[in-house]
């Protein structure tokens, strides 16, 4: 029996669920001389992600960093559900889909290193970006052709809208 695309899965998404490094972040880390941690993230990334917000998606951030100043970045577009310092992923999944009465079926994953796997293999559309490990993208319904920290979240979060028809709105309306 041939699985199903996961182009079949996309009408159902009501929720994305994002890990920072390597997915939001192209999984550098400059360091500072006083130590601090500095990361980039891309504006189309963030640019999706508040769409998604606007058109009535939840989206959650589950991390094994600990830097402020992603929070302070995602904070900024709207988001409140963040867990950073997240080491047992799959703890802080079933509180957040407990929290809010989400079924499994419904989230989008995008994950891109091991301690994302045990999540991964729970829920509904496990994605990953292009150059994720070689063990995620096993388990990936969808790869993106995007690196993570250049677009792959942005890839399938347009994904999800373009087929639920919540991407083409007035963009001018919503962004002033």
């Amino acid at each position: 029996m041939e699985d199903k695309s996961y182009k079949e899965y996309l009408e159902h998404i009501t929720t994305f669920i994002f890990d920072v490094d390597g997915v939001l972040t192209d999984g550098t880390i400059l360091l500072t001389t006083s130590g601090e941690m500095l990361r980039t993230m891309h504006t189309k990334d963030g640019f999706a992600m508040k769409t998604a917000l606007l058109a009535g998606f939840k989206i959650c951030i589950i991390s094994g960093g600990t830097n402020e100043g992603v929070r302070v970045r995602l904070e900024g577009l709207g988001i409140t559900d963040i867990y950073l310092g997240a080491h047992n992923k799959i703890n802080q999944l079933h509180e957040y889909l407990n929290a809010n009465n989400i079924k499994t079926e419904n989230v989008l994953y995008m994950g891109d290193d091991i301690p994302d796997y045990p999540v991964m293999k729970l829920i509904g559309l496990p994605t990953c970006p292009q150059d994720a490990v070689p063990e995620i993208k096993a388990i990936s319904k969808y790869v993106s052709h995007k690196n993570g920290g250049k677009g792959a979240v942005r890839d399938v979060i347009e994904q999800v809208l373009k087929v639920q028809g919540k991407w083409n709105g007035n963009f001018d309306a919503k962004y002033d």
